[in-house]
């Protein structure tokens, strides 16, 4: 097969395949997409995703490892197709095709195919992803339907072009996109986040556009993925933002942040949220705040576990997707509409059981106090009566704090919070909060997070000086912080820290034990597991590659001193769980 110059189009695994589908931008530049529909003549409804992984890229190339776990797992997935379409967080067009769908998969602008200047999530980025929308909605294969699936950052840019209100989006489905470009992604609880640096590196600079033949070619096309310009690295460079020095250059959640976030007044278009427990430090929060605050009328929430990218793909994942889209695109009566708004898989210790509910946070949540006592660094019902100080390395393990072993399985399903009174040595200081779960013989319970394999239940961040709340939209279960200016703590002085932890869903077996860890740092699980994912950095630790150790945002002068927390009548203290009574 020779390399095409231009776009293209073939019959092959029973879809007619349009290859390199030029769609002009408002201001000129043309973006490439791969448009796969039925052989039928007829207008389809159609599945769009707009993104910077390269269209070209087999999910089976650019991310080896977590393909070969998938279908090792859930040999369910690569059941039932050729698996050559297989793309990195989007659907494979085989197993949607046949059942009526057009999907098309739109490089983004500077990515792949499609040239242009890199800045992820951008107003620009926006602007394109409404215009393609428009193009695929006006098709003479098109029925006027779009909707908009993919995973990650085919979700987060979901969030954002929905604010836009494009007149041919009939429906969207965000496996796993967070929301807030701020508290979500970039600074969590005003802590940054070095995730997305080192995701620049590994994910984007390998697919930029002009790496022509100094780069992969497409197992299907026999195209060179990253377009047929081959530039020096002078001109790639020259072509790209400079993203984790723009994200280091807004510490407070200013327009640059903003602008890349949702506007929840402003989507109304029918979704469907899917979030994953363990996605602490990305996607959970946006999943679930969502649900919470967009302005749209239908809207679900399902909530899952594994890896991140796994259920997109399993029967289980696909079977709800086409069940949402076939309502909402297609007009079929299946009962989706009745569906109650709420589907969660459960955590227990060691499966997931099914549910729906009405609402999130759940109606029938019990709230509970967990006071933290100094004595014997309990978690107790009881609050504390004494006056007392316990101190930390700033930057150290901190303390754990632990319950007393429970007399029956509990259920903790929802938002947590944890009210603390913290002082520092210096005029600053990070906290980061761990809820964990324990076992009769103090062995740490973890699971298989969205990343990580050894993640634990529950976490929260906040710097001290960023503690300031808007009162609007705080609630008692999920304070929310403004991060528009910082307040500078005095040294010794105590100050109350209200603490968001992102939701989470947990049996805890009788016997088991609570665990609040009050650190200076990122929680890292005990043992080393010379785990890696090849599309990361880091070793897997605990926290995957949502880390907080950018010494640029964590100066010595500031964040190595030493953290007090304050207990006592005037102090209290306490970690707010939501208790799902048995029925």
């Amino acid at each position: 097969m020779t390399q095409p110059t231009h776009s293209h189009s073939e019959v092959r695994q029973g879809m007619h395949i349009d290859w390199d589908v030029p769609i002009t931008m408002n201001d000129g530049l043309v973006l490439r997409a791969d448009v796969f529909r039925p052989i039928g003549e007829g207008k389809y409804p159609v599945l769009l995703s707009y993104g910077p992984y390269a269209k070209g890229l087999a999910f089976q190339e650019g991310y080896p490892s977590a393909w070969q776990k998938m279908v090792n797992d859930h040999p369910d997935v690569p059941h039932g197709s050729s698996n050559l379409f297989q793309n990195w967080e989007v659907v494979d067009p085989e197993k949607w095709v046949p059942d009526g769908y057009v999907c098309v998969r739109v490089d983004s602008r500077g990515c792949g195919r499609s040239p242009g200047y890199v800045d992820h999530f951008s107003p620009r980025e926006t602007q394109d992803f409404h215009d393609c929308i428009e193009w695929a909605g006006v098709q003479n294969w098109s029925n006027g339907k779009v909707g908009l699936s993919g995973v990650s950052y085919f979700g987060i840019n979901q969030w954002q072009v929905a604010s836009t209100n494009p007149p041919h989006l009939a429906a969207m489905c965000i496996w796993e996109g967070a929301a807030d470009w701020y508290r979500d992604m970039t600074h969590h609880g005003g802590v940054l986040s070095t995730f997305w640096a080192n995701w620049y590196d590994m994910q984007v600079k390998t697919v930029q556009y002009g790496l022509g033949a100094r780069g992969p070619k497409s197992k299907a096309t026999n195209a060179w993925v990253c377009g047929d310009d081959t530039y020096d690295d002078k001109t790639l460079a020259a072509n790209r933002c400079s993203f984790g020095d723009d994200i280091l250059a807004h510490p407070l959640d200013d327009a640059y942040h903003r602008e890349r976030s949702a506007q929840w007044d402003r989507i109304t278009v029918p979704f469907l949220s899917a979030g994953n427990w363990g996605g602490q430090g990305l996607h959970l929060r946006g999943n679930s705040e969502s649900f919470m605050r967009a302005a749209s009328k239908q809207k679900w929430l399902e909530m899952h576990g594994l890896e991140h990218w796994t259920h997109f793909y399993t029967d289980y994942g696909i079977a709800i997707q086409k069940r949402f889209f076939a309502h909402f695109l297609k007009g079929e009566a299946n009962g989706w509409d009745q569906e109650d708004a709420v589907r969660l898989q459960v955590r227990h210790v060691d499966h997931f059981e099914e549910r729906t509910e009405k609402n999130w946070p759940i109606d029938r949540t019990q709230w509970e106090r967990l006071h933290l006592s100094p004595v014997g660094h309990a978690l107790s019902h009881t609050p504390t009566t004494e006056a007392a100080q316990l101190s930390f390395d700033a930057q150290g393990n901190g303390l754990t704090f632990m319950s007393a072993p429970l007399a029956q399985d509990t259920e903790i399903t929802g938002p947590l919070a944890a009210k603390l009174w913290a002082s520092s040595s210096t005029t600053d200081a990070d906290v980061f909060l761990v809820m964990r779960v324990f076992t009769p013989d103090l062995r740490e319970v973890t699971f298989a997070g969205a990343i990580d394999p050894h993640t634990p239940v529950a976490q929260g961040w906040l710097r001290a000086s960023h503690r300031e709340l808007d009162p609007a939209l705080s609630q008692p279960f999920r304070p929310y912080h403004t991060h528009c200016h910082a307040q500078p703590l005095v040294p010794g002085q105590a100050v109350e820290l209200d603490i968001e932890i992102w939701p989470t869903s947990i049996v805890v077996p009788a016997g088991h034990r609570i665990g609040l860890s009050v650190r200076g740092k990122d929680y890292m699980y005990a043992e080393k597991t010379g785990l890696k994912l090849s599309n990361f950095k880091n070793e897997l630790r605990g926290c995957g590659p949502f880390l907080h150790d950018d010494p640029r945002d964590r100066p010595d002068t500031l964040f190595a001193g030493t953290t007090t927390l304050h207990f006592g009548p005037q102090h209290e203290s306490y970690l707010l769980i939501p208790v799902i009574p048995s029925s």
